[in-house]
């Protein structure tokens, strides 16, 4: 087993540090052929308590999906690559570019496919890595406290429960490797079958997780134990309904328990303004429960969110790339009449992108939802503080349309501090108390307290509707990059109001619910995996098809395959290599 890893700077735990590869092991009698490669770290040496502390950040380092050679931004944790099979999401881009994407945003899911089997290698990787800490640890006898021993185990616990979690929602049946399975001199030993259901092991990493951890963490990154918790309740919520839509109380009873504890006891409250949870000036926040840590420096863009950077507009300052491109129907979905959601009938009609030859600004003067201009570029609309947004921010207007994908993007004054100004520090916020409230008001509406569900989603819908936090309206310059903001006047006629009418109906309060979740979280990488979760991926995508498919020409023809696309074909990489004796101990999707 050979380490390369380069040092910890400051406090931050994501930067690009411990590689850990499994090698062969060769027996020979020969001394110089024994002899420790200069430059390398062999297994002793790792097994000491600094050791332990550098494979534990090599472990965190996996979390952002970068941790593996030659790739970044397919086994990206935003899973941005994935989501554009979502009705949220197009490609982008144009036809010809990364034409892999273009096979999953067409719901032609190979198990060849590079982008698919390199989130695989990335998300196993992480678990191979959390499990090489933990089994190193228990070699370590001296220097280390019982305290820091046991925490050192949470953590890892944690981490690994979060790689598998990501694998579950990704596949119907991965394969679950502990530190049990895991021998390191032994490749053969984390070839094991895909033959369980690995919910039940994802939550018990979580639970011994929040058994351990402490309520707060000197070191920004580090899990606490209402981080624990929340992804213990992520865990139930994603348990909460079979593939048919059928709801399992019992799941989200459990999860209920938790989630009630975290609004009730955590220190968590929500940002004044929604905006505050996608700018670098504004990471770590109140609202924030685990992010995903990302820093730069003009000397050092290695712990960037380089996983991301290919997601931003094809014109100045970034001038790349072009991909993550806004769909129509997600537009759509943000125009409001009397300030609510229109639940049936949103994409019945377009929001157009037209803009004023003479002004710039939108022509479109309906009411919308004040988180579409925080969530998408749109023509005529100030794009996070850098220019008002026309179609020149996309790479080719005839094949992905208008719209462009932003939460991600960093705000100018974090801009360009790398070599490359795609590259920022904007943390991934992975878990926040809006998830919180809206896992519960989903459980509420499940377990018959619609009117805490209402009540929950109104504390959301106030929040957004803080003029505060409105994007202001900004006026062309002579020159492209020139604009003046009109202060106290919005960007767009918005309107935003609560839920005051008693809920009655559980299939109404269910679609307000699951409608809010969509608006609240468009384009962080969720919207498939929520509808693959609930079990109406294929009428939701179905019906987006037909849509979205007279815009963009290339979905023609094209369907979400029920029972089949709600999840992706295991890597025929994976299943060949799980080989003992020519036989893999892998087992392929039945669908697939």
């Amino acid at each position: 087993m050979l380490i390369k890893y380069i040092m910890k700077k400051r406090n931050w735990i994501y930067i690009s540090s411990l590689i850990t590869a499994l090698l062969f092991v060769v027996a020979c009698s020969d001394e110089f052929l024994d002899r420790q490669p200069e430059g390398q770290f062999s297994e002793a040496d790792v097994a000491t308590p600094d050791g332990v502390e550098n494979l534990l950040i090599g472990t965190y380092n996996m979390v952002p999906g970068g941790g593996l050679e030659g790739q970044t931004w397919h086994n990206d944790i935003h899973s941005w690559v994935f989501n554009i099979a979502s009705d949220d999401a197009l490609k982008g881009t144009d036809a010809g570019d990364q034409p892999e994407q273009s096979f999953i945003e067409a719901y032609d899911f190979q198990s060849f496919n590079v982008h698919i089997r390199d989130k695989w290698r990335g998300l196993y990787k992480g678990v191979a890595n959390a499990n090489i800490t933990l089994t190193t640890l228990a070699a370590v006898e001296d220097g280390i406290s019982d305290e820091r021993r046991a925490q050192v185990i949470a953590e890892a616990r944690f981490l690994r429960g979060l790689f598998h979690f990501e694998a579950r929602k990704m596949w119907r049946s991965p394969v679950y490797v502990d530190d049990t399975n895991f021998q390191l001199n032994d490749l053969e030993s984390t070839k094991i079958p895909n033959d369980r259901e690995i919910w039940p092991l994802i939550e018990a990493d979580f639970e011994a997780a929040v058994a351990v951890l402490p309520t707060t963490q000197s070191d920004v990154g580090r899990p606490t134990k209402w981080a624990a918790k929340a992804f213990l309740a992520k865990a139930k919520m994603y348990q909460g309904w079979d593939e048919a839509g059928n709801a399992n109380t019992t799941k989200l009873g459990e999860a209920k328990v938790i989630l009630d504890d975290i609004v009730d006891n955590g220190p968590f409250i929500l940002m004044d303004k929604f905006e505050d949870n996608f700018k670098v000036g504004t990471r770590n926040n109140t609202e924030s429960i685990f992010e995903v840590q990302y820093a730069i420096s003009s000397a050092a863009d290695g712990a960037s969110n380089r996983g991301i950077g290919l997601a931003h507009p094809y014109t100045d300052p970034w001038g790349c790339c072009g991909f993550y491109q806004a769909s129509q129907n997600l537009v759509n979905a943000y125009k409001t009449e009397n300030g609510l959601p229109m639940l049936d009938t949103f994409n019945d009609s377009n929001v157009p992108f037209e803009t004023d030859e003479t002004t710039t600004l939108s022509t479109y003067t309906g009411t919308l939802d004040p988180r579409l201009d925080h969530s998408v570029g749109r023509p005529g609309i100030l794009y996070k503080g850098f220019k008002i947004y026309q179609t020149d921010f996309v790479r080719d207007l005839t094949y992905a349309g208008p719209f462009f994908s932003m939460k991600h993007v960093a705000e100018p004054e974090a801009f360009g501090q790398g070599g490359w100004g795609n590259l920022s520090a904007n943390n991934y916020r992975i878990m926040r108390l809006d998830m919180i409230y809206l896992w519960l008001a989903e459980a509420e509406v499940e377990l018959g307290d619609l009117e805490r569900a209402r009540e929950l989603v109104n504390e959301i819908r106030s929040r957004a509707a803080n003029p505060a936090g409105f994007v202001p309206r900004a006026t062309q310059g002579a020159e492209r990059n020139d604009f003046t903001i009109l202060e106290g006047t919005p960007a767009a006629n918005y309107e935003i109001a609560t839920y005051d009418d008693a809920w009655t109906d559980p299939a109404v309060a269910r679609k307000a619910v699951r409608f809010e979740t969509r608006l609240e979280f468009a384009l962080e990488g969720h919207r498939l995996f929520d509808l693959q979760r609930w079990g109406i991926a294929a009428e939701t995508l179905n019906a987006y098809i037909a849509s979205e498919s007279q815009l963009r020409s290339y979905l023609q023809g094209r369907s979400f395959v029920e029972g089949k696309n709600e999840f992706f074909p295991i890597p025929i990489e994976a299943i060949d290599r799980s080989a003992i004796d020519g036989q893999p101990t892998l087992t392929q999707d039945p669908a697939y």
